[in-house]
């Protein structure tokens, strides 16, 4: 056989090569013109001189013609040479190239390798000769996977503390499908940008909460609490390798490095812990503190701007607790104690002032509460009408004029001068909608559970109002917020406000019965959640004409009232001994709602229940009141079924579900919460 190769390959070359050569031809061609040219010159005049001309002619074409042919043989080389000169050139580039590469049949079986893919093999342990065996057994993945692979992105693998990204490219032989594979090791590379991630600093904002208010109570104990925080904080951040520095009296920030994320939320955040051990007084009231993180951010300035927006967050949300920020979520660790009211008033007048200046600046104004609004959110909307009418302001109030529960309140102002025009729907309001609009929302923060979500969506300028804790990443922010989950209600919030505008006489007799209303209902007439402040709102809405047997007849019952309470209470199980659960099927309308506060409210007096949860449907949505005695935090329990609230009141509204599978979720949620208290418990007297 390989005999008979150049036979065959010299008859094919002599059975096309010319007799006489192109080259010669063109000599000859060109001698005999000449010579034909110099005869004829020669017999025609006689002179043999110029003949010459013609054989000088032929010297001259003969150089060039010799000059054209050399150029042409170096050009014109045989393809066959040359394409066997690539294969033999591209084949000893891949073998001896770096990057580890292989030829594989369209199965992953190995027909060919490089020696760096042979070296690779072996540092992963596998054979050096690797021809028949699958790619499989080199680099542990589907190879239908690899096989997808393409130059663009890659397909990255990760396994026994090695990263490669895998290339494949597809071709053709004789009919046969192959793949060219190249591997390349990003080992180092991924263990660099995990370094570069894990060292990147990080910022957090650290307050603490109420430090000064319970030192009021105890004289001379402020210095000594707030070196024992500034001891716990500087353990805390040793523990950390960070460095932190108080910037003002109970603020500091906290510098640190990523990679002591994880342990701080594997141990979810046992700073907070550490900090309520600090208690002062005789009555033991421990201190507390808020921490703000964020991970968003591509600059330190970045992260440091959204960390500080995370504290203002955990403020908002009643305090004790840590909100850590990422790009897709927010995460929330502690908020199980109550939060301590706030004495000054600074932050009132501050907030006072900035709202009349926004509404001042306005061409109307439209004021919204909740769905299914109760005594507080109609309260609340009454005094910001108030106060835009102060400015003078058109105002109007979207309320739901089918919503009987509070047609009284409603219809206790709509007679007073102004308040003809006053109340309408959330359709009207999107017609009313300026480029200079200002909408305020009072007694809620939860965008899903607003009156008309769509008006506040779509206003250029927006106001909360609220004193339930904030909900997590809301579809907008307020221009203005005022959250403050410590007030008892968000009357008592407005009526603050009204209080720095108005001082005296502001309200007419009776928008202001309808805020005392407000606060009676979310104080349970004055009994719990109360603090100074409460009180003095109580004194401003009297001195405005408040009359409190008025505002106590607003909840007297009828008869089907109290049958719709009867069904909660006739319907109770208690759950880890002292969480009281009832249920009703209720009738379907929007009074069932009241009903379930209401038997919430009243399962809270039963001795031994530290809890209570009421549920019912009503139009395929399922609702939920809660209410604790200050020891078990509901509105994290909601949370965790979308809802939300305060620390002793919250709500849910599951849509889509029926009361047996809401109750299966709330139960599961009460496990999570409480389970949760006892592992953090074992922890600290472990630690101890």
């Amino acid at each position: 056989m390989p005999k008979s190769a150049p036979k065959e390959k010299k008859t094919k070359k002599t059975a096309g090569t010319p007799l006489i050569g192109s080259d010669v031809l063109l000599y000859i061609v060109t001698a005999v013109l000449c010579l034909a040219a110099a005869s004829y010159a020669c017999a025609v005049s006689g002179l043999y001189i110029i003949g010459v001309v013609p054989i000088l002619i032929y010297i001259i074409a003969s150089l060039l013609i010799t000059l054209v042919l050399r150029r042409r043989k170096i050009v014109s080389v045989d393809e066959e040479k040359v394409s066997s000169y690539l294969n033999e050139i591209l084949a000893d580039a891949m073998t001896s190239a770096s990057t580890p590469s292989a030829i594989t049949t369209s199965g992953g079986g190995i027909v060919w390798t490089n020696g760096a893919f042979d070296s690779l093999a072996v540092s992963l342990g596998a054979r050096r000769n690797l021809r028949g065996r699958q790619f499989s057994t080199v680099i542990p993945q589907s190879w239908d996977k690899i096989a997808d692979s393409r130059e663009s992105s890659g397909n990255p693998v990760s396994f026994d503390g090695n990263s490669f990204n895998i290339e494949s490219y597809p071709f053709r032989v004789s009919g046969h499908m192959f793949y060219m594979i190249s591997v390349y090791d990003r080992t180092e590379t991924e263990s660099l940008i995990r370094e570069l991630d894990e060292n990147r600093t990080l910022v957090a904002h650290i307050a603490i909460d109420n430090l000064t208010e319970l030192s009021q109570y105890e004289h001379g104990e402020y210095r000594n609490a707030s070196r024992d925080v500034d001891a716990v904080l500087k353990d805390f951040t040793d523990s950390t390798g960070g460095v932190i520095r108080e910037y003002e009296r109970s603020r500091y920030i906290l510098f640190f490095d990523k990679k002591h994320l994880e342990e701080m939320k594997s141990r979810r955040f046992d700073v907070l812990d550490r900090v309520r051990d600090v208690r002062i007084g005789q009555n033991f009231m421990p201190v507390t503190i808020s921490v703000g993180i964020a991970l968003t951010g591509d600059s330190l300035y970045e992260r440091e701007r959204a960390s500080f927006a995370a504290l203002d967050t955990a403020l908002q949300r009643g305090g004790d607790q840590v909100v850590l920020r990422t790009a897709d979520s927010t995460e929330f660790y502690g908020g199980r104690t109550k939060s301590v009211q706030k004495l000054s008033k600074t932050r009132s007048r501050v907030i006072a002032g900035e709202l009349a200046s926004l509404i001042c600046r306005s061409g109307n104004v439209l004021i919204m509460g909740h769905r299914y609004p109760d005594f507080d959110s109609i309260g609340s909307c009454v005094g910001c009408a108030r106060l835009a009418a102060h400015c003078g302001v058109e105002a109007h109030i979207i309320i739901n004029p089918k919503e009987k529960a509070i047609s009284e309140a409603a219809q206790h102002v709509a007679n007073l001068p102004g308040y003809e025009t006053t109340f309408i729907d959330g359709s009207t309001a999107l017609d009313m909608m300026r480029s200079d609009t200002l909408v305020i929302i009072c007694d809620v923060n939860n965008f899903a559970m607003l009156e008309a979500p769509e008006v506040a969506l779509k206003s250029p300028e927006l106001v909360i109002i609220d004193h339930h804790i904030k909900t997590p990443n809301p579809p907008r922010e307020a221009g203005l917020s005022y959250i403050e989950p410590s007030a008892s209600s968000a009357c008592e919030l407005i009526s603050d406000i009204l209080e720095q505008e108005y001082r005296q006489g502001g309200l007419m007799p009776a928008e202001a019965d309808v805020m005392y209303a407000g606060i009676l209902l979310d104080t349970k007439k004055l009994s719990r959640n109360t603090s100074p402040r409460t009180f003095s709102a109580a004194m401003y809405l009297q001195s405005c004409g408040a009359d409190p047997v008025k505002a106590a007849d607003f909840f007297r019952d009828g008869l089907d009232d109290f049958t719709r309470e009867a069904k909660f209470e006739s319907n109770v199980v208690i759950y880890r001994g002292n969480i009281a659960i009832s249920a009703s099927n209720g009738s379907g309308v929007p009074e069932d709602r009241i009903a379930a506060a209401k038997a919430a409210d009243k399962l809270l007096t039963v001795r031994g229940v530290s809890a209570a949860f009421a549920a019912v449907e009503i139009g395929g949505v399922v609702h939920i009141s809660a209410r604790s005695d200050g020891s078990v935090n509901v509105q994290i329990i909601l949370e965790k079924l979308g809802g939300g609230g305060h620390f002793d009141v919250a709500g849910a509204q599951i849509k889509d579900s029926d009361v047996e599978a809401v109750l299966i979720s709330l139960k599961g949620a009460i496990d999570e919460f409480l389970d949760s208290a006892e592992n953090k418990k074992t922890d600290t007297s472990s630690a101890d």
